[in-house]
Order: structure tokens, then sequence, then C-alpha cells
């Protein structure tokens, strides 16, 4: 049975941000996924191969936990929660999608263009995926931290790296979208 639930408003969903933020600052806790990755990587073996994965893995337990429920919490939401339909996206960010050829924009929340089956079998998608895949990792080591744990964890704790982290990511999805992103569609 599929619910019809829309957004929750940000009135309470900014409290809830704010209140696990408070709790885990007051545990002496550090919010982010990338953290994962590199406790992931160690159970793995990692730690064999380059000091950066040597930790005490055990320790971060409870974040492993927060990574399933963001994975289990996708999933709900996905198949339980989400209304059929088109995705609420702006008219204008459908037709600027429209005229870079992608023509199922609006209609679905993963456009057939860039992640149908034939992406999987095409070599510049698959190029463009590991490029960016590199990139990202490469660039959340280099500012020792992810998206979600600078600009929620960082910025509400008031850390000054955290800052300039999230007007950087802010910037680069801009010339991204705006630059590679028409640059490269067509070689999709």
């Amino acid at each position: 049975m599929m619910h019809s639930f829309g957004p929750w408003p940000w009135f309470i969903v900014g409290p809830i941000i704010a209140g696990v933020m408070s709790a885990l600052l007051l545990i002496g806790k550090r919010f982010g996924l990338s953290s994962n990755l590199r406790t992931m990587c160690t159970i793995a073996g990692a730690d064999r191969f380059s000091d950066y994965f040597r930790l005490d893995w055990r320790s971060q337990k409870w974040n492993l936990v927060f990574v399933l429920g963001t994975i289990t919490g996708g999933a709900v939401a996905r198949f339980l929660l989400l209304k059929p339909g088109t995705a609420g996206i702006s008219p204008l960010t459908i037709d600027r999608l429209q005229s870079l050829g992608i023509e199922d924009a609006g209609k679905a929340f993963n456009p057939d263009a860039l992640f149908g089956p034939e992406t999987w079998s095409n070599p510049w998608a698959l190029a463009v995926l590991l490029v960016g895949g590199v990139l990202v990792g490469f660039g959340t080591r280099w500012a020792n931290g992810c998206t979600s744990g600078h600009a929620i964890s960082g910025l509400s704790s008031f850390q000054w790296p955290s800052v300039i982290a999230a007007f950087g990511f802010f910037l680069g999805g801009y010339i991204a979208s705006h630059f590679f992103l028409p640059a490269l569609l067509p070689l999709l």
C-alpha cells in the first residue's frame, strides 16, 4: 500500500536536525557519511595498505548504524512513501534540461537519459561516472569531510573550515551544473 505523504515542512525538520546535531555535540560525536566509508574500508582490511585506515572501527559502530538507517529510510521513502507522478522541480529547470536533451525531465526523479539501462553500456557515461567518483573521493578527503559532515555538523558547531568547504561544495556544484554538464550531456 502506497501512502501519499508530502515533504515535511522546514519548521518540523529543522528542529529535528538541530536536536540530533546538539545531541551529537553533547556526547562528543561527529556526523558525516564520508567517515563511514573510511570505517568500512578499515573493516575490509585497507589498514594493511595505508596508515589512513588505521583506526579503531569498533568505536564508529554508531555511525555505521546511521548509514544503515539512511539506506533503510531511503528505501522506505522510495518504495512506500513516494507519490506517483512527476518530480516537483521548477518548470524553468525542466525546460533547461529538455534543451540539453533530457526529454523526460520532470516526469521522473531519475531521468532515463541519465540513469536508464542504456547509460550503463555507454563507455563515455561510465568514464564520466568513474572520473566523477574519483574527484568526489579526492575532494572529500582533501576537505577532511563530506557535504553532510561540513554543511550540517561543521556549520552547526561554527567551524570556519566547514564554512569554506561548504562554499566550495556549492561553487563546485554550480560550475559543474552550468558548464560541465551541458558539455558532457551530448557525449552521453
